[in-house]
Formats: structure tokens, sequence, C-alpha cells
């Protein structure tokens, strides 16, 4: 296991900065809004999260030409969407956590009625941020030096990037994507694996390419989107995300067996709750194995982007040897 290593760590401060900056503007106190509803937002969305999600689209849009701000509006919805799905997942409903990143789990803080709504609130905001993004603030903006760098590409994207857009993390996160993962992980909730191995292997496979890789590819693919990419940029970045979504899922279930858990911030297992998972159908080392396998395929989509895309290769070789 190691720690980020330094090039990387650099991209995700100077990036997750800007996320950052703009998520805290985006969630300031309004007077019209219930305050537990958004100090319950703001409690989730600032429980210390590395901000993948957004780097990704962030990474994707500079993989095509673009840059952080172009895109940065989207960058913190995804996060959004991210953070409303660990809510509603904490849930004595769902996965019944009382901890997430070593803070007692928005519903322990709130409430169940409050931490719902939090959920819901992050989803709705999300896509209005989405449906804004062509008419993004200025004070996001870049500055005009780098305005100029930009030759013919507009600042902002156009209203039918953003609209398309809008359905690729729609579907992401949706009923063919995250959410509907989620529903196939609660059916797979102890299953027997030793009567049909294979069965079990197509089942987890699909459980976890909807649940967790389909929103990280969504964040790739929605970068290039943003920036009039071609379908075959479109495409790569796509499989891309997809590999590492995988690979991500894949290291996440060894690390719930052999990881720290004070690093991890969490109490309890996924072998515990008798959850389907890659080391309990194929053990930890054929686990790691598949995992490498998924990050050499990662590095192959990435073929056409040259230099730009060094960032996204660094990110596939970490995720499976991160240590949270």
């Amino acid at each position: 296991m190691t720690t980020m290593p330094s090039g990387l760590a650099s991209y995700f401060e100077t990036r997750s900065r800007k996320v950052e900056k703009a998520l805290d503007s985006l969630l300031s106190r309004r007077s019209e809004e219930p305050n537990s509803l958004r100090e319950a937002m703001r409690y989730s969305l600032f429980a210390g999260g590395k901000r993948l999600r957004p780097v990704l689209v962030i990474a994707a849009a500079e993989c095509c030409g673009g840059m952080a701000d172009q895109v940065l509006f989207t960058a913190c919805a995804v996060e959004m969407i991210h953070t409303y799905s660990l809510i509603h997942d904490d849930l004595p409903a769902m996965d019944n956590d009382d901890l997430r990143r070593g803070k007692p789990t928005c519903h322990k803080v709130f409430g169940e009625a409050i931490a719902i709504l939090a959920g819901d609130g992050l989803l709705t905001l999300a896509f209005e941020l989405m449906a804004q993004q062509a008419k993004v603030s200025s004070k996001f903006d870049a500055p005009k030096s780098k305005i100029q760098n930009l030759k013919s590409k507009i600042l902002h994207p156009s209203p039918s990037d953003c609209i398309e857009a809008i359905r690729v993390i729609s579907s992401g996160a949706g009923i063919h994507g995250m959410v509907g993962g989620q529903v196939e992980d609660l059916k797979a909730e102890g299953i027997h694996i030793n009567g049909n191995r294979q069965e079990a292997q197509k089942l987890l496979e699909r459980i976890h390419r909807h649940k967790t890789a389909a929103l990280i590819s969504s964040c790739l693919e929605v970068g290039a989107v943003l920036m009039g990419a071609s379908s075959k940029a479109r495409a790569a970045l796509k499989s891309y995300g997809q590999s590492i979504g995988l690979a991500f899922q894949i290291a996440d279930d060894i690390l719930d067996v052999i990881g720290d858990k004070k690093k991890m911030g969490k109490r309890g297992s996924d072998t515990k709750n008798k959850k389907l998972t890659y080391t309990a159908l194929h053990g930890i080392e054929a686990a790691r194995a598949q995992a490498t396998l998924l990050v050499q395929k990662a590095h192959q989509a990435l073929k056409s982007f040259g230099e730009k895309a060094a960032p996204l290769h660094d990110l596939a070789e970490y995720i499976i040897t991160r240590d949270r």
C-alpha cells in the first residue's frame, strides 16, 4: 500500500481546491432555506473526500484541450450526486453505517428524515447546476490571459453540449447506473457463491459496472462532452472510466479485508454483512490480478491523448495501491 505520489497529489490539490472553493460558495447560507437542511448538506459534502469524481471531470476536459473553469459547475454537481448516494447508502434501510470517513454519518447527526432530505437536496441542486453550466458566473472564469490562449475554443460549453452532459450524468447516476446497481447489490446480500460461481461472477460485475463504474465513467465522458470532443475521444475516456471504476471497486473489496479500519474511517465490513465481493468470490490474490489487468486496459484507452493524459495514467496506478 502507498500514499498518493507527489505529482498526482499536487495535481489533485490544485484541482480539488477549485472545487472546494466553488462548493463552499454554492452551499453558502441563504435566508430562504431551512438551516438544518443546509447544515446537513454541508456536513456530508465537506466530510473529507478526495474529490475524485470532480477531478475526473476536469482531467477529461483537460485531455480534450479545456480547462477546469469551463466545467467547474458540472464537476461540483457530480460531487453532490456522489455525496447524496453516500448519505442514502448509510441509512438504516440500506447499509446502516454509523461512520463515514471517520465521522458519524449524516443520519446519526441530523436524524433519518433530515438525512434523506439532505441527499434529495444535493441531488436536485446538482442538476440545477448542470443546467446552469453554460451560464456559469464570471467569478469562476479563467484569467484573461488563459482565455486568449483558448484560441477558437469558447469559454463555456454550448447549451446543446450541456444538455448532452445532463443526459450522460443522469444515465450514470440513475436506474441504468448507480441506483440500479445499488438495488442489485441489496438483492445479492447473503447469496451463496458456492452454488454457481460463474453466475455469481456475472452478477458481481453487473452490480459494480452499474453501482461504481457507471458514474465514474460518466464523469470522464462528460468532461469530453462539455469540450465538444469527438465521439472517439468520448468513447476512449468512457472506456478508461469503466476500467478504473471496476479496479477501484476491487481495491475497495481488498481493503475491506486487509485495510486499516482507522485509516478508512469505518467500522464493520462487507464480509461481515455477507455482501457479494471480488475477494469473497476470487480471493485476495486473484482479485489483485484482476485489478491489475483492468488498469492495463485503462492505460491502453488513453493512448491517443499523449502527455495530456499523464494524471489519468498516474491515477490508474494509484487506485490499486492506495491504503484507504
